[in-house]
């Protein structure tokens, strides 16, 4: 059924079933009352007798339309779908027969279908913006549900039925009781003539010790009656609950009001009207949410000054005066032409949760969330759940279980026990973990071209959340972290003389990750894999090639890019300190060859002090000018050009670096770290 018609819960006609033989002759005026009314179950049984009686195709189209119309108040979607399209045929003249087609395809998930239905819409009414923005609501619909939110619900079995069962609120501070609204067998009443179904009562719930929710019972007779109750809350402390009740007189249709029920030992005294409520005919009170903090009551109502078929107010309580302010509608942000209810404030008190047919949706009633901003004010768009939240059915009375990302729902989606359910939601906590392996560059390479495992690395992970973990290698190299949502990581690797292996006892340098690792913006687990390979120490270790003219010891720009390599060398080590050695080719003599080399060694040395601001005392320029030659002349005069030849003179002009300790401290280095966690820490996290 339509929600916002069965949780108006508008107070119905009792009209006798069996008509009499004046009303048997008058099919259409019955049926008009009826739909008037909006008695829709016995309104679709009228319109079909009043269709035989028909003489005139236009009264004959009107009658297909309101049979389709009353079809989809009750949910039947695919009566509403047939009978619609029966008018469309039939020339019904109105295009609004168009929309609700499309809105009724819509909802069956039949979005190609409902977006042609939507264009011959805005041909037939170019001026009215629901034409675009069903189009457009079909587009994001479909999206969404091929590409589902990490939310998993479930239906609530044990305490669903074939009727309708819905709106649940909690109803203690420890979350244990569950409060909801029911046209189960037992409430008590009539048929109602909107739903076909009882009339509904408010009933209660409770969670066991085996995490089970207890048959569900009906509150006190001063609260549950023989007229509509539903959609209530309960304030945070659990004295006060706000109720929808819907009176009845034969022969007028009233509104709903809403009333205040005191905590009274263990059941509640008898429900006042609130002070503001004016419920008149065609006006209603509904859907009540009370803020945690006690100061504001929200609620639904179609009374003068909103924008369009039901809007959300909000009434503030001067707890002073002990007296309620007027209403006050929440603006154009939330409300719409369309309808909007149910709302639900968070437990912090900073979003509306709230339930919409014309903001951008799946299909029917979608659940939205819009930021409470100061003074109650709204300025964002209210941002909808999204599949699986939402669906191409109703969807709304969204509560959360506190501050956690867990509550229950109500749908009318495929897959539940009857017309409305319960269905519980959870957000299930993404889990990430980091590992990997540290291996010795070059030395003894497996057949799978990984290096000697270096034990005892230090490996250090630090988050842009200000934690730093720390992980020591075993034998085997590996390492493992658990890693923390929403935060971007830097990981480094280092040794110390104490770190050693087989092959290399001078240790290793250390080695930074400079690619982003980061938990941001992942929308699944996933497990990061990173291997390291730490660069041995043995006796000197060649940088990129750098090169100068011919005589000359200053450096290109492209040396310098080549000393970025010792210079982040230099950063991911902070401790070591290092001598670099400069060579020349064997042309020219010893002495000059010796003091060439000497200055380049030492321009390499001022580009890393004076532009990469690295301590001067880290740092040791020496020139071994042609005594240390890779290829030696004998070697050179065999090369059959002269560019062969000059490639070898190349390779004896080089620059080298080696550790000459590990015991550096920076006087300038701040002292504020952050602190490894440790393991009790983690384990309590």
């Amino acid at each position: 059924m339509r929600h916002f018609t069965k949780l108006s819960l508008i107070a119905a006609t009792l009209i006798c079933i069996a008509f009499s033989s004046t009303a048997q002759k008058n099919f259409m005026k019955d049926a008009d009352a009826a739909f008037k009314n909006r008695q829709f179950f016995n309104a679709i049984e009228l319109y079909k007798q009043a269709y035989t009686k028909a003489k005139k195709a236009d009264a004959k189209a009107k009658i297909l339309y309101r049979t389709g119309a009353s079809y989809h108040e009750i949910n039947d979607f695919k009566g509403a779908e047939t009978y619609y399209q029966k008018a469309i045929a039939a020339k019904y003249a109105d295009p609004e027969a168009i929309l609700r087609l499309a809105d009724c395809l819509k909802e069956q998930m039949k979005y190609p279908e409902a977006m042609t239905e939507y264009g011959n819409y805005k041909k037939a009414n170019p001026s009215d913006p629901r034409g675009d923005l069903g189009t457009k609501s079909c587009e994001l619909a479909q999206k969404w549900k091929d590409t589902p939110s990490r939310y998993k619900i479930e239906n609530m079995a044990l305490i669903n039925t074939k009727d309708a069962d819905f709106s649940a609120v909690y109803s203690d501070k420890k979350y244990t009781t569950l409060m909801f609204t029911s046209t189960r067998e037992g409430a008590l009443g009539k048929t109602d003539l909107t739903t076909g179904q009882l009339h509904s009562d408010l009933y209660e719930t409770k969670l066991d010790k085996n995490g089970k929710w207890s048959t569900p019972l009906p509150l006190a007779t001063n609260i549950s009656t023989a007229f509509n109750e539903g959609a209530a809350t309960v304030s945070k402390k659990g004295d006060l609950m706000f109720l929808t009740r819907c009176p009845e007189s034969k022969g007028k249709k009233l509104g709903c009001e809403i009333f205040l029920a005191k905590k009274q030992g263990s059941g509640w005294a008898e429900p006042a009207l609130l002070p503001f409520i004016k419920a008149e005919d065609s006006i209603s009170f509904r859907h009540p949410a009370f803020s945690p903090d006690g100061q504001t009551l929200f609620f639904c109502s179609n009374m003068p000054g909103g924008y369009g078929a039901s809007d959300i107010w909000m009434a503030h309580f001067d707890s002073k005066a002990n007296s309620w302010g007027q209403p006050i509608n929440l603006g154009a942000t939330i409300n719409t032409s369309g309808k909007e209810g149910y709302p639900y404030i968070s437990d912090d008190g900073k979003f509306l949760y709230f339930s919409s047919d014309y903001h951008p949706g799946m299909g029917g009633l979608d659940i939205f969330k819009a930021e409470i901003g100061p003074n109650n004010k709204f300025s964002k768009s209210p941002e909808n759940l999204k599949f699986p939240l939402n669906s191409a059915a109703d969807d709304f009375g969204i509560i959360f279980e506190g501050k956690k990302q867990r509550g229950y729902f109500t749908s009318n989606r495929e897959g539940g026990k009857g017309s409305d359910d319960i269905w519980s939601f959870y957000l299930p906590p993404l889990v990430f973990n980091l590992k990997g392996a540290v291996a010795s560059k070059g030395a003894n390479v497996n057949s799978k071209g990984k290096g000697e495992p270096v034990e005892n690395a230090k490996i250090k992970l630090i988050g842009s959340n200000g934690n730093l973990d720390e992980f020591s290698t075993g034998k085997d190299g590996t390492y493992s972290f658990k890693l923390k949502e929403g935060v971007t990581y830097s990981v480094t690797v280092e040794t110390s003389k104490q770190t050693v292996s087989a092959s290399f006892k001078d240790g290793y340098l250390a080695s930074k990750d400079m690619g982003a690792l980061t938990t941001v913006g992942e929308m699944a687990s996933k497990d990061f894999v990173k291997d390291f390979e730490l660069t041995p120490v043995e006796i000197q270790i060649r940088l990129p090639e750098i090169q100068y003219d011919v005589s000359k010891w200053d450096l290109r720009p492209e040396s310098k890019d080549s000393l970025n390599f010792l210079y982040q060398t230099l950063v991911d080590n902070p401790t070591i300190i290092v001598e670099l050695n400069s060579h020349t080719d064997s042309r020219d003599n010893d002495k000059k060859n010796l003091v060439l080399s000497q200055n380049r060694a030492q321009s390499c040395v001022d580009y890393l002090v004076n532009e990469k601001k690295i301590p001067v005392a880290r740092l040791k320029a020496v020139g071994k000018g042609e005594t240390q030659l890779l290829v030696t002349d004998a070697v050179i005069k065999k090369a059959k050009t002269k560019e062969e030849k000059e490639a070898m003179h190349q390779k004896n002009r080089r620059t080298t670096f080696k550790i000459l300790s590990w015991d550096f401290v920076d006087p300038n280095a701040p002292t504020d770290q952050p602190k490894p966690k440790t393991k009790t820490e983690e384990d309590n996290e």
